[in-house]
């Protein structure tokens, strides 16, 4: 099977991003080699572009607020597990101080650190980091994996409260699924207007089905077209009846 997810708001656009560049980063900082480090630097770069933005923490601080309210409604619920729902209630909170916490701008550490953007100002030119461009940074990738690593560690440590709360409204929205499994005949589905606005969709199929979704939607109606992927010509509708689940997520 394969899970597709679309945003229908903005901040959780943003988030997914975010959350995309964070697992990359750690990806690569995982392995030893010179280009491997280089790749979790300029995913790290990438990162701060993100973070840059002057109201994504307090949109993750807003989005964090929202959760916790809605969940503590949720006491009164005899279905409800209590152990549960304390369990995550107290990662909302400790991602909230922790966010709060955080003086400045997000990744301004990183932005002081002149040699940091002196690479990432090469980094965005194709072939930028050349030994000849930046020799310095030429020599910091001959240095050892484990002393490449402790930087990485250390670039990436003032980004954790962004990515612990990420993580964790992610997980909640994600947990909030309501599925339901459908067909799309001929390819095309169209539904009207759920009771409840959602945040993110979750589209899963088998991947049998060489075809893959397309969504548009809004406050009136979602309309999904399964399209055969094709890097010659433009996509085609996929014109067999396709069976798969649609999660609304949103709180």
């Amino acid at each position: 099977m394969i899970t597709y997810e679309f945003p229908l708001n903005e901040r959780i656009r943003t988030l997914l991003r975010l959350e995309d560049l964070f697992e990359r980063a750690r990806h690569f900082l995982g392995r030893d080699t010179p280009h491997d480090h280089h790749a979790c630097l300029t995913g790290i770069f990438e990162i701060l572009e993100v973070v840059g933005r002057a109201d994504l923490k307090s949109d993750l601080l807003q989005e964090l607020d929202r959760q916790r309210i809605f969940l503590e409604a949720l006491r009164a619920n005899p279905a409800i597990s209590e152990e549960k729902l304390n369990a995550v209630l107290g990662e909302i909170e400790r991602a909230f101080t922790a966010l709060h916490a955080s003086a400045g701008k997000s990744g301004h550490e990183l932005r002081e650190n002149e040699w940091l953007m002196a690479v990432k100002q090469r980094a965005a030119i194709p072939g930028g980091t050349s030994e000849f461009d930046l020799p310095s940074y030429h020599f910091w990738m001959h240095r050892g994996g484990d002393a490449r690593r402790e930087d990485l560690i250390a670039w990436l440590h003032p980004l954790d409260p962004i990515s612990t709360a990420m993580a964790v409204v992610l997980r909640v929205l994600r947990e909030s699924a309501r599925s339901s499994t459908l067909v799309a005949h001929g390819g095309v589905f169209t539904q009207g207007p759920g009771e409840k606005p959602a945040q993110m969709l979750r589209l899963t199929l088998a991947r049998d089905y060489a075809c893959v979704p397309e969504v548009s939607a809004n406050k009136y109606a979602l309309n999904i077209r399964f399209l055969i992927p094709d890097g010659v010509q433009k996509s085609r509708v996929f014109d067999r009846d396709v069976a798969f689940d649609l999660a609304f997520c949103g709180l």
